[in-house]
């Protein structure tokens, strides 16, 4: 069985991380979605609701099995403990694919039994980050058309319970 793990802290899941979903659950048998925590991101949503996010939104996804997995570790240890063969990693711009060549030379250091998959993002959907996503929402402004309708429901009511930015 071919086992590819899908990391990131998805705070909020945009539609970019659901095409790489779709299209990396086509490449296993059965793809983990790995939610961390990262110290240097501030979140807008707790562990547990990223997880349970993820879930809603990966339930209908076709192809492999998919599995919404917390972890705080080291990617290629928790791919380890998964039975990994494959990272699969989303690229959207140069500046991306620096930074993820970077870790992968250094996962591929830790655990050479891992290789990292890169998918280029869907164009349309390739200037979409969470983190613009959360900047936008936080100054009121429209993300309906960077993630699902579900998370866009999700990250209006958690802003209203922070309060708007500029405000």
């Amino acid at each position: 069985m071919r086992v590819g793990v899908y990391p990131g802290t998805f705070d909020p899941v945009t539609l970019g991380h659901m095409d790489i979903i779709r299209r990396g659950a086509k490449l296993v048998d059965r793809l983990v979605i790995g939610v961390t925590t990262n110290p240097s991101k501030s979140p807008l949503f707790t562990l547990d609701e990223r997880l349970a996010m993820v879930r809603r939104e990966t339930a209908s996804v076709a192809g492999a099995a998919i599995e919404v997995v917390a972890f705080d570790s080291l990617l290629m240890d928790f791919a380890d403990r998964q039975g990994a063969s494959i990272i699969v990693r989303g690229l959207r711009a140069v500046a991306d694919f620096e930074y993820e060549y970077q870790m992968a030379g250094m996962n591929q250091q830790i655990n050479n039994r891992v290789e990292t998959v890169f998918l280029m993002a869907d164009v349309a959907l390739q200037p979409i980050a969470s983190r613009l996503v959360k900047e936008i929402a936080l100054y009121g402004g429209p993300i309906g058309r960077f993630v699902p309708a579900a998370v866009e429901a999700d990250v209006v009511a958690r802003v209203g319970q922070i309060g708007r930015k500029g405000e």
